[in-house]
């Protein structure tokens, strides 16, 4: 989870929403993944699918049953439906997300019987990093839209 956290402030340091990924293979990263939508103007490039994609090519295999993904914040519904088809076996992440959370959020898709694949799910492993390093973030985009509105409304008067 660590090495997810490392990842984030990667994606932080790019202007991107700050979320790493991680899968692990028999106890070694196979994968690794952070936010890309902004630089890459595709709406797949999350963190979570950036590292599957990755893991996939690494095993030359769509199926990974016997990986684990490590994620800074609760998988979205298009991310969870990546995990589902991609067999992850158990899904470990940080910060719950209450505005798109598919695992237990708003939804708990990986865990839905309907399905045809089931994700073991562990939540809230260094949390309040993954936490802290959103609202931060967010914090900063929302400080410099207030001084540019500032800004704009100083130079029209």
């Amino acid at each position: 989870m660590k090495e997810a956290l490392a990842l984030a402030e990667k994606a932080k340091a790019m202007g991107e929403v700050p979320v790493g990924a991680v899968v692990v293979f028999e106890n070694r990263v196979i994968g690794k993944g952070y936010n890309k939508r902004e630089t890459t103007n595709l709406p797949t490039s999350h963190a979570e699918v950036e590292a599957i994609v990755e893991a996939s090519e690494c095993l030359g295999s769509w199926r990974l049953e016997d990986c684990e993904l490590y994620v800074t914040l609760e998988p979205c519904i298009m991310c969870s439906g990546v995990i589902i088809q991609s067999r992850i076996k158990r899904l470990v992440f940080g910060a719950r997300d209450p505005k798109a959370g598919a695992v237990r959020s708003l939804y708990s898709l990986l865990e839905d019987s309907r399905l045809n694949h089931q994700v073991e799910i562990v939540e809230g492993i260094l949390a309040d990093e993954s936490s802290a390093l959103l609202s931060g973030f967010f914090r900063e985009i929302r400080e410099k839209q207030r001084k540019l509105k500032e800004m704009s409304a100083c130079s029209d008067s």
